[in-house]
Formats: C-alpha cells, sequence, structure tokens
C-alpha cells in the first residue's frame, strides 16, 4: 500500500478510453453498417445495457452466463446481468414486445458489451456490435441472406475481400450419437476433435467404429467449400447428418445467388464457440491477419427459428484503411455565419476564435477560412 493518490486515468484490465480520432471513426463506421442494415429492410432495436438476469440468460443467453456480470438491484433487490453479448435480448424482444408482428422479423442492433474477460488475442472486455437477426424463416434462403447483407455491410466501409467461412456445429454430435459414442469416449473425440488432432481423432474413431470412422475424412475436408461439399456427398452419411449436409449445399447455393464474388470456406467439423447455434454457423474474416470480422448463425429465438449475424467494429476498424481526416477550419474573429455553415454542411468542422490566446495550432486546426469562405492550409497563412 502506498499514500500516493490513485491515478484517474488508470483502467481496469481490459478497458480502455477510445480518443480523437478513433471514437470518430467507430461511430462513423457503424452508422454505416447500420445503413446497409436498414436498406435491406432490418429496422433497428435498442435493448437496455442491464436486465434482470433470469430473463438475460434464458434460452440462446445461457451461452455466455460466465461471461456476464451480475449485480443487485437496488431497487428491486433482484439480480440483474450487463449483456455480454445482444442476440439474446433481441430474442427477448422478437418473443414479447415484437410477438405480434407477422414474420419474418428482420431486426438491426448497435451498441457496447462487457464481458467479464477477454482472450489471449482479444484482451478487451468492452466491444462494440453491429447486427442482424432474421427471426421466422428456416430456409436456406434465410442463412443466406443474413450472411450477404453482413458482407455487403463490409464492402461498404471497404473490406471487398472478405472470405465467408461456414461451419456445421451439430454435425459432429450427430455422427457421434449415430455411433452410440457416449462418457469418456465421447469427450475424448470432441477434445481431438477441437485441437485439429488429425492422428487422435483416427485413433478414437477406429475404436468407436459405425459413423465415427467417417471423422477423420471429414476433419480433412476442412477448406475450399466446392472440395468440402463434394467429400459430404460422397459419404454415406446416417440420416440426421446427411440432412444437415444437405441445408448447407442449399445454403451455399444460395449465397452464391446473392453474393457471387464472396470467397467461401467450410469446416464441417468446427463447433467451437458456438453452443446456442442449431444450425448453420459463419465466421466472416478479412484478407491478412485481420482475424474475425464477424459471427453468426443459426440458433433458437425463444421457440422460433432464426438467424443473425453480429459484426465486430473494433476489429472492422482494424482491417480497413484510415478514412481520410475531417478539416478542422479556424474561424477567425468576425467570420461569416453563412460561410461558416457552407463549410461545415460539406463535412468539415469549424472552430471559432473563443479568445485572444485562441490560434489555428492551439486548437489543432489543420486550415483556417479565408476572406471568401474558403478553407485555406494553415502552412499557407
Amino acid at each position: 500500500m502506498t499514500d500516493d493518490p490513485p491515478n484517474p486515468a488508470l483502467l481496469p484490465a481490459g478497458l480502455i478510453d477510445v480518443l480523437p480520432p478513433e471514437a470518430e471513426r467507430e461511430a462513423m463506421l457503424v452508422e454505416v453498417l447500420a445503413e446497409t442494415f436498414a436498406r435491406h429492410g432490418y429496422e433497428r432495436v435498442k435493448p437496455p445495457l442491464l436486465e434482470f438476469e433470469d430473463s438475460l440468460l434464458a434460452g440462446s443467453g445461457a451461452a455466455v452466463a460466465d461471461q456476464t456480470f451480475r449485480l443487485m438491484d437496488p431497487v428491486s433487490h433482484r439480480m440483474m446481468g450487463l449483456r455480454a453479448d445482444t442476440t439474446p435480448q433481441v430474442a427477448r424482444i422478437a418473443a414479447t414486445r415484437l410477438a405480434r408482428i407477422p414474420r419474418p422479423l428482420r431486426l438491426s442492433y448497435a451498441g457496447q458489451v462487457l464481458r467479464v474477460q477477454g482472450t489471449q488475442l482479444a484482451p478487451a472486455r468492452q466491444l462494440p456490435q453491429a447486427g442482424i437477426e432474421l427471426i421466422g424463416p428456416q430456409s436456406p434462403e434465410a442463412d443466406a441472406e443474413v450472411a450477404a447483407v453482413a458482407a455487403e455491410a463490409l464492402a461498404a466501409v471497404g473490406i471487398t475481400e472478405a472470405s465467408l467461412d461456414i461451419t456445421l456445429p451439430r454435425l459432429a454430435p450427430a455422427l457421434l450419437d449415430a455411433a452410440g459414442v457416449q462418457g469418456e469416449d465421447r469427450r475424448r473425440l470432441a477434445r481431438a476433435l477441437d485441437r485439429k488432432d488429425a492422428a487422435a481423432v483416427a485413433e478414437h474413431a477406429t475404436a468407436a467404429g459405425g459413423a465415427a470412422l467417417l471423422l477423420p475424412a471429414l476433419l480433412a475436408a476442412a477448406g475450399p467449400v466446392d472440395a468440402a461439399l463434394a467429400v459430404l456427398h460422397a459419404e454415406a452419411l446416417p440420416a440426421a447428418a446427411r440432412t444437415i449436409a444437405d441445408h448447407a449445399a442449399a445454403v451455399v447455393v444460395a449465397i452464391r445467388a446473392r453474393a457471387p464474388g464472396l470467397r467461401i470456406t467450410l469446416d464441417p467439423l468446427e463447433f467451437r464457440g458456438l453452443r446456442y447455434h442449431t444450425g448453420v454457423a459463419f465466421t466472416i474474416f478479412g484478407a491478412g491477419r485481420t482475424g474475425e470480422l464477424a459471427r453468426g448463425g443459426r440458433y433458437l429465438s425463444g421457440e422460433e427459428p432464426a438467424t443473425g449475424m453480429t459484426l465486430y467494429p473494433d476489429a472492422v476498424l482494424r482491417a480497413v484503411s484510415p478514412l481520410p481526416q475531417r478539416l478542422r477550419v479556424f474561424l477567425p474573429e468576425g467570420a461569416d455565419a453563412a460561410q461558416a455553415a457552407a463549410l461545415r454542411a460539406a463535412g468539415h468542422a469549424t472552430l471559432a476564435r473563443l479568445s485572444p490566446a485562441d490560434t489555428a495550432q492551439s486548437l489543432r486546426c489543420t486550415h483556417v477560412m479565408d476572406g471568401t469562405g474558403a478553407p485555406v492550409p494553415v502552412e499557407e497563412q
């Protein structure tokens, strides 16, 4: 312990202040994403940051229970949770406030979430999200729509070389069920699949027999979508697994009809981080090492089928070229108000001189308004 006063700039681990100009860039990017969603008929909702714990963690919300901050409401004396993901809240809104609205129901959202802990690769605990949820239909076209709209939104902010990775989180469990693999044998196989340990998968699959013998070939099939689908088509899958594979093939056809230039990969046996998904799941990656830009897939919204996609604006910002910074134009004393308004209408920021000490340099202005109302670079003054 020390007698030094606390540092007011010190924040808890995983939390940061977003400063100019990054905060403005993020806000502008989110609005571009939201506008793309709106043009496809997705209507915006704004759930609260806090909800009662029993409703926040119901249904698909149970998947993020271990990432949810909890506190006691001093008014109702009931436990509350601070959202770790927005999708469960949208599901609650659809099932209650919007229960009488005809389906399909298209909803969008944008806001912050807070999680108990980050990851080694993404240590931030407060994250921005922007996304869409399509509630009601269970068709391949519905799954394709959320993937195509998300890709279009990313293209609108400059990411034109995105890659869509499709996973089938229910396929591996369906094969293990068909093979009758349970208990410790099932846990060992699941661990091997999670680690992509081909030798261990082959060993445990051979011991299990039956439909489990298909696992090594499907593990190796991960990659470009056409080759992966060919492997799925060629294998003698059990009925439940065949239904999953055929639906995935139909989703790919529907995506290509809406976004023919989108690069698609398929990993049939991937299931990490997809605990509440009931059908195809999606991850969108940018070019290079930009990481995940979006994630989503099919789930249950209460008792209704639903599919959606969550985009991560902080990751998207890292993947796009910096936008040109807004001109900061210094207004000298007596500047014409109409000329200053015209500069703002053109998208520039105007900063008026409020005291004799104010200068273009002290106000971090890039330009000065001249007598004609034009912005002139500071260095030319």
